[in-house]
Formats: structure tokens, C-alpha cells, sequence
């Protein structure tokens, strides 16, 4: 009898640890990522993060107010991935701070644009009129590479894309480039004949590029792709790789397109074609 008691008493723990251990195990731990953002459109990464819950990903998106914290943050391991900036200004930035990072993805093309509280064309700039630009080397050189667009300037030929007013060898209206930090330059607008914004910093200041700026980027070259970047040593990690697939997903591209009418336009091209 006592040996038929100890028998039920052993089967009935291991019935109990069984199906204990079958509840716990059939639940995955969910995965948690904080990734960095530029400014307050968080629109994307909201889309983005609905469908990272399906697959067991928490992806808590943290903003920030300029584009270097993010990558500082990341390289500091307070990040696990950010997504703000050009592959242009990505590559002069972890050179000149020797960080560690890498893209894992390509993301949007963002237009730049020009945009005036006082003028409505390039043209009607006035003599010596001033113009706001971002004094970062990635985002300044592309500025100038808009007013020359926009037939305002003309750069040299050995031009690399940077930022160096030197490198204007003909300025015809006399203007008076004013370089601040990209943030700045929406405010700098009843100060300046005009102002030449990042994307992203448009939209915060409730501008839409195509439809408010007075000239803007109508091809954009691939160094100015926007990418989902991370520490390098995490570059092959599961869970940032899945990410960045979400990412380039169709109904991703079809959100986009429709939410940002143009303004942002989903690019998904591989890493080699920017560099990596």
C-alpha cells in the first residue's frame, strides 16, 4: 500500500512539473530593442513596431532632438539600433568619431528642399540675400549641391560632396551662406531669404518638402539613402535582422507612400549599392 501511495505521489509531481514546464516553455520570451530616432515623426517605427509584436519584438523608439546623440547613443550600448540619417553623413560621422557601427538596411529617400517666408522661386532671391544651411559636412554638402541645382551657385569640379564654401567658384547673387545646426534652420526663416531643411526637421516644423519648399531634390543619389544602423558586432543578431526585413516589406512600402504623399520615398536597395 505505501509502495502504491509513494507511485501515485511520484506520477502526480511528474505530471505537475510537466505541465508546468510545457506552459512556460511554449511562451517565448519577448525580445526587446530601444532604437533611436531623429526628431518626433515616428510614424514608420510605429508601423514597424505593430508588426515587430507579432513576431515576439518589443521595439520601444526613443527621439532625439539632433543627429549626433543617436549615434552616440548607440555606440554606447544605450541603443541597440538607430534610423535617421544618410549613408553620406553616416560614413563621414563613425570616421571622424571612429565608432564601430554599421548598416544592417536601407530605408527612405528623404528630398531636401529649399523654403522661403519671403520668395517664391530661387530666382527671386535678392542680391546678398541670405541663406540658412545645416553646417554638418554631410548635410551642408548636400546643400550646396541643391543651390547649385537650383542654379543659385556653381561648385568645383573636384567637389567631394562636403561641406567647404570654398569650393564655390561662382555665386552670382553675391548670397551669404549661413551655416547653423540642422535643427536650427526652420527657425532661421524671418531671419534669412531662404532656408535649406532637412526632411525630417520639415516635417517636425509642419512643412511637407514636395508641396511647401520653393525647390527640392528631385533625384536623389544613393549616398543619401537613409539606413537602420547598429554596433557592428551586432550587425549578424537575429532580432535586428528581422527588424530590418519588416522593414522592406511591401505593406511598409505601401504605408509610406501613401502616409508621406511623396515626401518620403521607400528604397530598399541592397548594401552594396551605398558602399557596404
Amino acid at each position: 500500500m505505501k509502495k502504491l501511495l509513494l507511485s501515485f505521489i511520484i506520477l502526480t509531481l511528474a505530471v505537475f512539473t510537466a505541465a508546468c514546464s510545457s506552459a512556460s516553455g511554449g511562451e517565448e520570451e519577448t525580445k526587446k530593442i530601444k532604437l533611436g530616432v531623429s526628431g518626433s515623426d515616428t510614424r514608420i517605427w510605429d508601423f514597424i513596431s505593430e508588426k515587430a509584436e507579432k513576431e515576439g519584438i518589443e521595439i520601444e523608439v526613443v527621439t532625439f532632438s539632433d543627429y549626433v546623440q543617436p549615434n552616440v547613443a548607440l555606440a554606447e550600448g544605450d541603443l541597440e539600433a538607430n534610423a535617421f540619417q544618410t549613408v553620406a553623413y553616416f560614413d563621414t560621422f563613425i570616421e571622424e568619431h571612429n565608432m564601430d557601427l554599421s548598416p544592417i538596411a536601407t530605408t527612405v529617400l528623404a528630398p531636401m528642399g529649399l523654403y522661403s517666408e519671403k520668395v517664391k522661386s530661387p530666382e527671386e532671391i535678392p542680391e546678398g540675400g541670405k541663406i540658412a544651411i545645416p553646417n554638418d559636412a554631410s548635410n551642408g554638402g548636400r546643400a550646396l549641391l541643391l543651390l547649385e541645382e537650383a542654379g543659385l551657385i556653381k561648385l568645383s569640379e573636384d567637389y567631394d560632396g562636403n561641406l567647404d564654401l570654398d569650393k564655390i567658384v561662382e555665386n552670382p547673387k553675391n548670397i551669404e551662406i549661413v551655416e547653423m545646426v540642422a535643427a536650427q534652420t526652420p527657425r532661421a526663416l524671418p531671419d534669412v531669404a531662404a532656408s535649406i531643411i532637412n526632411n525630417g526637421i520639415a516635417v517636425d516644423a509642419g512643412f511637407n518638402p514636395t508641396e511647401d519648399s520653393i525647390y527640392h531634390e528631385n533625384e536623389t543619389a544613393t549616398p543619401y539613402v537613409n539606413i537602420i544602423a547598429v554596433r557592428t558586432e551586432d550587425k549578424d543578431n537575429e532580432t535586428l535582422k528581422k527588424i530590418a526585413e519588416l522593414y522592406q516589406e511591401d505593406d511598409v512600402a505601401e504605408f509610406i507612400n501613401e502616409e508621406y504623399k511623396g515626401s518620403m520615398i521607400p528604397t530598399f536597395i541592397p548594401l552594396s549599392d551605398i558602399g557596404w
